[in-house]
This record gives structure tokens, sequence and C-alpha cells, in this order.
């Protein structure tokens, strides 16, 4: 499925019927190979918009999987990059792939929600993986991206513009979101994956609330809508002093 060196259809059956740790640690030989790998063309973009805001010192890429945002940290990060995820399949994958020039790689196994780090960081960077954690769990989740970041320190991540009502991406994503839902009322363990919860108004009022001061830069690549919109924004969100929460809304 997807192309000749993608998995077939039976492997991601078996994928999808299994935890979400299990799932991608059997996926990720392949993963590169699917539509779920966030491509180049948003890498790229992210890494020029984070270049005039920088150069940083270490960064971590949160969620990082086979570790495709490790490429945007080497680009604007001169002394570390690390890279962590709960899927031991998907950081073979990524060990195997670390270039051999620019900063120094490591890759850690661990929990988002319990990261094993103290403030280490002036960079965090996330792509495509906000699905996985439900709207209860962003606090947390936020809180300890706050609580491995430098004071002053960033973190940043890309978000699209939601598909808009009627069009054949919204019933695309309101179908695939109600097929995980049917899936997880019938089969255990749960796969959390869901895309349609990840909402930029609410993604703001949590970050506030973990102590973070939130702008939002458009990235022209990828045009506007006819509302004029951007398509894709860069959520940049800084560490106030002493996690003070912010109260203003993200700009932009």
């Amino acid at each position: 499925m997807f192309s000749s060196e993608g998995p077939t259809l039976r492997e991601l059956a078996v994928q999808a019927l299994s935890s979400v740790e299990r799932g991608y640690d059997l996926l990720a030989p392949k993963f590169d190979h699917t539509p779920y790998r966030t491509p180049d063309r948003v890498l790229d973009a992210v890494a020029r918009a984070l270049e005039p805001m920088g150069p940083f010192g270490a960064g971590l890429d949160l969620c990082c999987g086979t570790g495709a945002g490790a490429g945007v940290l080497a680009r604007v990060c001169r002394q570390r990059v690390t890279g962590v995820d709960f899927s031991a399949g998907m950081l073979r994958v990524a060990r195997e792939r670390t270039p051999p020039q620019g900063p120094a790689v490591s890759w850690v196994r661990a929990d988002a929600r319990a990261l094993p780090f103290g403030p280490a960081f002036d960079l965090v960077v996330s792509f495509g993986a906000f699905g996985h954690f439900l709207p209860r769990e962003l606090p947390g989740l936020f809180g300890q991206v706050r609580s491995v970041l430098r004071p002053g320190g960033h973190f940043a991540f890309p978000v699209a513009a939601p598909p808009r009502p009627g069009s054949a991406a919204y019933w695309t994503l309101l179908g695939f979101d109600a097929a995980m839902r049917v899936r997880n009322a019938l089969w255990r363990p749960p796969f959390v994956m869901y895309y349609r919860t990840f909402r930029l108004g609410d993604v703001g009022r949590e970050l506030a609330r973990a102590g973070f001061r939130t702008d939002l830069h458009a990235l022209p690549e990828f045009g506007r809508r006819p509302d004029g919109s951007p398509r894709v924004r860069l959520v940049v969100a800084r560490a106030t002093p002493s996690g003070r929460r912010v109260s203003r809304p993200p700009a932009g």
C-alpha cells in the first residue's frame, strides 16, 4: 500500500489492532514509505522559519519517530540534538539513519508525558504527533515540554488549517476519526489517533496555562486559503520566566 516499499494492507490492519507503541514498532521499517511521515517540504519550511530565530544550543525532537525532525534541529542547533520516542522500533530506524555530520545526535526511548530530562534544551520541535494525545493530556504534555526547556527556550510545531466543511478532505478526516472511535469501542488495547481533536484555539490556551507566550507564523510555502488565512502556520511558544501563565491569545 502507498508504494512498493510501503506496508501491505494486511500489515496496516495488524498495526491498527495493536497498541500505539506496538503498532509503530511493527510499522517502523516501512514507516518512511507511508504518508504518515512528515513531508520534506514541511520540514524544510519549518527549518527556514526557525533559522532567523536562532541559532539555538541544544534541540529536542519530541515523538521523533524515525528521526525526520532531527534534520530540522541539525540546521538550527549548534550543540546537540536529541530525539525521544516510546517506540523502540522507530528509534532503531532513526539510529540507523543518523547523519554522520553536524551536531551530536542521541536517541532516547521515553514517554513524552514523562520526559527523563531536566531543563537542558533551547528548542523543542514536534511533527505530526499530537493526534496521539487526548485533549485532557495536553496540559501535562505541554507542562513536560516546559520543564525541559531552559529559560527563554522555544517550542515549535506546524499546524495545518482545518479542511473546509463539506470538502473531500473534511469527510476523509471525519471518516477516519469515526473509524478510530469505533475501533477503540470494540477492541483493546486502544489506538489513540484523533487528529480532529487538536484545535489551534484549545492549544493556544493550554500553552498559556503551561507558561508559554505563543506566536503564530505563516509558512508562505503553502499559500493561503480563499479567506486569506494561511494554510499552514508554525506555532512558536516561548517559555516565560518561572513558567508564568500568559493570558493573551496567540498573535497572527
